[in-house]
């Protein structure tokens, strides 16, 4: 899920060579991207992945392998900035960082867009009829939630400056070690659910498979094989007995 207040160090380890001006411009901008990309996973996710041959699945580890690489290089950028890469400040450097990697998956990660599409998925089957209880009603009160869900995310980055003159020098350092570890191991969660996921579904597809194998053994049909006439009064000989086997 969305989370802008524990996001927020994390912005901020990103945005902190920007001046305060361009971090405000940032925060509205990934505010802006954020709503529009959960709006567009939750009205057409489900078709743009059908229409791809895309699962939830690929995309739970896809992101989450995006998520964790982005927490290595934030956990090894001194090492990086020591070995002589100089990194702009400019305005227009920061806006081509806006939607990657700070809206898609800092800010909305695979976690949302699964959601976001299953919501829209499920709502779109279970709607019933009418504008109270069908579907622009719930289609409406789940965009509004969005809404204010972005709004906070603006709020929040928006006033990360402040956090990092609370914390200082060596706050801020700490605050952005933590920060990147934490994201590195949300990464390696979301691949982790994922395999488990497509894992569940193999057992899932692998015990059906046994309970129809077994329905067809059950309903092959019977028939008699050998039928022995009756034996002459006072012979020694056993009754009729009829043998039947399974025509498998």
């Amino acid at each position: 899920m969305v989370n802008p207040i524990g996001d927020a160090p994390i912005f901020l380890s990103l945005t902190r060579r920007y001046s305060q001006a361009a971090q405000e411009i940032l925060a509205r901008k990934i505010a802006a991207y954020g709503f529009a990309l959960l709006a567009v996973s939750f009205l057409f996710g489900s078709e743009i992945l059908s229409f791809f041959g895309i699962t939830l699945t690929v995309i739970q580890i896809t992101g989450g392998l995006i998520v964790a690489s982005t927490g290595w290089s934030l956990l090894n950028q001194q090492v990086a900035a020591s070995s002589g890469e100089q990194a702009t400040d400019t305005l227009e450097d920061a806006l081509q960082h806006a939607f990657y990697p700070l809206t898609l998956p800092i800010t909305v990660g695979p976690g949302c867009i699964s959601i976001a599409i299953t919501l829209g998925a499920h709502l779109r089957h279970q709607a019933g009829s009418g504008f109270e209880h069908g579907y622009p009603r719930h289609f409406l009160a789940a965009l509004l939630g969005m809404f204010l869900l972005c709004l906070l995310v603006w709020v929040c980055y928006g006033n990360a400056s402040r956090l990092v003159r609370m914390l200082g020098t060596s706050g801020t350092n700490i605050v952005t070690r933590l920060s990147a570890f934490i994201l590195m191991a949300i990464g390696v969660q979301i691949i982790w659910n994922g395999l488990r996921t497509y894992d569940c579904g193999l057992c899932l597809d692998h015990g059906q498979e046994r309970i129809l194998s077994a329905d067809a053994v059950r309903s092959v049909p019977r028939r008699p094989i050998e039928q022995r006439p009756t034996p002459d009064a006072g012979s020694d000989s056993c009754p009729e007995v009829l043998f039947w086997e399974i025509c498998l």
